[in-house]
């Protein structure tokens, strides 16, 4: 079974950082990429970032260019997201999520549980 767990939510003041982990295992890792969505009080789900394991590419939203980054441990098969200049913005519960290409939040098939992100100001 595609297990995925997301971890490393808390609290954190605007402009700092914090580092998510999405634990993957039941699959192999290179075949499948793995992306980070959000999602805050009362609004859509949206991507974050898109990282395919295979050979590293990665995308991003353009809420967070420039301030996250994707990146993946294959020994580990886990994908880890790097979240600096946080603002309170960024305030939602962050999941991970897997397929074999990088798509919308309606097109990834496996996901983990969330993890809160809170920024305050």
């Amino acid at each position: 079974d595609v297990q995925l767990q997301a971890s490393g939510g808390g609290l954190v003041q605007a402009g700092g950082s914090l580092r998510l982990s999405c634990a993957a295992s039941g699959f192999t890792f290179d075949d499948y990429v793995i992306g980070w969505f959000r999602q805050a009080p009362g609004k859509e789900r949206e991507g974050v970032a898109c990282i395919r394991n295979s050979d590293g590419a990665s995308y991003y939203g353009d809420a967070v260019k420039g301030r996250f980054t994707v990146y993946s441990d294959k020994a580990k098969k886990t994908v880890y997201l790097q979240m600096n200049s946080l603002k309170p913005e960024d305030t939602a519960v962050y999941y991970c999520a897997a397929d074999d290409h990088c798509g919308g939040y309606n097109y990834m098939g496996y996901w983990g549980q969330g993890t809160l992100v809170t920024v305050s100001s």
